[in-house]
């Protein structure tokens, strides 16, 4: 299994390299945390979508280190509007940090987003975008991505964060319960986490995104 889980990262991070996406690949956590080290500088100004693989991998404690200018919206005592208000920030960071929902074979990111602060500044903004995801995010296709988001990434993350939707009550999309669902099928919760979808294809500005594989289970 484990040659098997190479060939496919392999295949992964050629794929991501084609659509002029930086990729690499690292066996741990650790390995991951050092990474990120190498990519950011003194000074930067950095923030980060909402990321239990972040968290995973230390990189949240080593942005509160006091080596970066740190937009931090976990401040205690932050009003909606402060929060809203570094979201935007964001736009201008020198590198903005985040996980994947899946990682196709063929080297696209699949993201989805409530807020879509995250997948906003994915597609444009931040002048370096970095993402860091566990080797359990690699899928064949869009399908499989759609699949994992409907059984895996949204219900893990929406009883993480305590949203009244379906899935969270029952651990899959209602859209499962149609076999003809399409992307973007879903509830119609107000704390849906699934409203806008981002596929991250080729990309004009070569390098912007580095991808980090991390030989690890991490994340949802």
């Amino acid at each position: 299994m484990r040659e098997l889980n190479m060939t496919k990262v392999e295949k992964t991070v050629e794929a991501l390299c084609k659509n002029n996406m930086q990729a690499y690949f690292v066996p741990t956590k650790a390995d991951a945390l050092q990474k990120v080290k190498e990519l950011l500088n003194e000074g930067d100004v950095v923030t980060h979508g909402g990321s239990v693989t972040l968290a995973e991998c230390g990189i949240t404690e080593l942005l509160k280190s006091g080596s970066y200018n740190y937009l931090d919206r976990s401040v205690p005592g932050l009003t909606r509007e402060q929060i809203e208000e570094i979201y935007r920030k964001a736009f201008f960071s020198d590198v903005y940090l985040t996980s994947a929902n899946a990682i196709t074979e063929n080297g696209m990111l699949f993201n989805t987003d409530g807020n879509s602060n995250r997948v906003a500044a994915i597609m444009y903004g931040p002048k370096s975008v970095v993402v860091v995801a566990g080797y359990n995010k690699i899928v064949k296709d869009l399908d499989e991505a759609f699949l994992r988001l409907r059984t895996v990434a949204s219900p893990k993350n929406t009883q993480r964060l305590n949203c009244a939707t379906y899935c969270a009550k029952t651990g899959k999309c209602v859209s499962m319960n149609d076999p003809d669902a399409k992307i973007g099928d879903g509830c119609g919760s107000a704390q849906r986490i699934c409203c806008n979808y981002v596929v991250s294809a080729f990309q004009r500005r070569k390098d912007r995104i580095k991808v980090i594989i991390v030989g690890e289970e991490l994340g949802y």
